[in-house]
């Protein structure tokens, strides 16, 4: 009950006071939710990428095992996702929002801090989860941007449209630079690492909004199987996974943690900005942060059993 407690404190309230504070802005004054998302996508989190792949420093042996950990994670999940989604009819542009709601969990501002409480700031369990950070920031801001594109645009413009993202060249840029070991100037670095430093913040706020303007239905059956795939779904795939690697100790524990995590904000952001269904992506995100007050506390407990 205490450790309920502690991550309730330390991880969720900061999170829903957040929520809350973007939640009271737009019904105060009706915020453009649309500029907020371009905001996200076009300059926060092409920030956010670049700082963190560039200062970023792990042995190429753990970010094989980590990688390869991340790809067979989510192609299963995805094929999971697509396998309900066919049962459940869900078809077009919906069925892409709820498959990348499987897919995309929350790393960053909420899988960071789960970390370092669960491993009480063990450097090592932490470059795992900044591994897994980058990884999923990456592949949101590439298939998941392409994949909503593709739904409406086509394959074709889609891969087109990706080539405009300064996500890519964020991240192409921060890789570079820190395998080279080039010396960004200090003005610069500063600057990105101010801008890297609002992405949580500002990410929910902006789902804050999303949830103010949602008009709840009773019967959410698409959000209720997407969050049983996410957050009971994940873990179950991962410990499948961990178990054939033969995993085990902090990296096992880290990894299984890691998968637990609720839907990504940004999956909500990008729907918003491409415009598919995000009032059902807002949803996802808001009822799976809420439901992994059980979900990863209970995950963070078996962990230490299994591991």
């Amino acid at each position: 009950m205490t450790e309920f407690l502690v991550i309730f404190k330390d991880v969720i309230l900061p999170i829903f006071i957040l929520l809350a504070i973007g939640f009271y802005l737009h019904l105060k004054f009706t915020l453009d939710i649309a500029t907020l998302a371009k905001l996200n996508i076009y300059f926060v989190v092409p920030g956010f990428i670049f700082v963190r792949l560039y200062e970023a420093t792990f042995s190429l042996q753990l970010f094989a095992h980590v990688l390869a950990f991340f790809l067979l994670l989510v192609f299963l999940l995805y094929l999971a996702a697509l396998f309900i989604a066919k049962l459940m009819r869900i078809r077009g542009g919906k069925r892409t929002t709820f498959a990348n709601s499987v897919m995309f969990f929350n790393s960053g501002n909420y899988g960071v801090p789960v970390n370092d409480l669960a491993f009480r700031g063990d450097p090592y369990a932490m470059s795992i989860q900044v591994i897994v950070l980058t990884l999923q920031n990456i592949f949101l801001f590439s298939y998941g941007i392409f994949s909503l594109r593709a739904a409406k645009d086509g394959k074709w413009k889609a891969a087109l449209g990706y080539f405009k993202m300064p996500v890519l060249y964020a991240m192409l840029s921060g890789v570079l630079l820190n395998a080279w070991n080039v010396s960004v100037p200090e003005p610069i670095l500063v600057s990105a690492n101010y801008i890297a430093d609002a992405m949580i913040a500002f990410a929910l706020i902006t789902l804050g909004a999303q949830v103010a303007r949602l008009k709840f239905k009773r019967g959410l059956y698409t959000v209720y199987a997407s969050i049983m795939l996410r957050l009971i779904g994940g873990p179950i795939v991962a410990f499948i996974i961990i178990s054939l690697f033969q995993l085990d100790g902090i990296m096992a524990q880290a990894l299984f943690i890691a998968s637990a995590m609720p839907t990504s904000i940004n999956s909500a952001v990008i729907a918003e900005e491409y415009k598919s269904h995000p009032d059902l992506a807002a949803q996802t995100v808001l009822f799976s942060t809420i439901a992994s007050m059980l979900t990863v506390t209970g995950t963070v407990y078996v962990a230490q059993l299994l591991f």
